[in-house]
């Protein structure tokens, strides 16, 4: 499987986000070309502002590996992670990390921060920006738009 094929499920999860009332952001880690873990924002059915769809899919993958390094694991999600999100990567030591939409008001992986490329960190990951960016857009537009109605 490919990114957007990879990004599909995460937006399948994005989905399932928007259908309960939640910001529709999805994520899904994977390793070696198998699913690890799927998730999506769960923060108001938990009441928990730490329940980001990144967050809850690092938990479940490090649970399911039984280890908390995800050194060789990919990261899918739907919008750039907040610095929170992007923190807790780089704790996981995630190698990859692939974002459809980019988040002009709080992203932190290379738009208005970039919690993820700091010189004292011991460890990197790979970004790549833009898979299915319309489509991650799309999702969070709409959400919003039929919100403030």
């Amino acid at each position: 499987m490919g990114h957007q094929d990879w990004m599909r499920l995460a937006l399948e999860q994005a989905k399932l986000a928007y259908d309960s009332g939640e910001v529709p952001i999805g994520a899904v880690v994977v390793y070696n070309n198998q699913i690890l873990a799927l998730a999506h924002n769960e923060k108001e059915q938990r009441q928990d502002p730490t329940a980001h769809a990144e967050i809850l899919a690092i938990q479940r993958a490090t649970e399911k590996l039984g280890a908390w390094r995800l050194s060789d694991a990919a990261l899918y999600v739907t919008l750039e992670p907040c610095p929170m999100c992007a923190g807790a990567l780089v704790q996981a030591r995630l190698k990859t990390l692939v974002y459809g939409a980019t988040d002009l008001k709080g992203g932190a992986a290379g738009s208005v921060m970039n919690v993820l490329d700091i010189n004292r960190w011991n460890h990197r990951i790979e970004v790549i920006v833009g898979v299915m960016e319309e489509e991650c857009s799309a999702i969070l537009k709409d959400f919003f738009s039929k919100r403030r109605r």
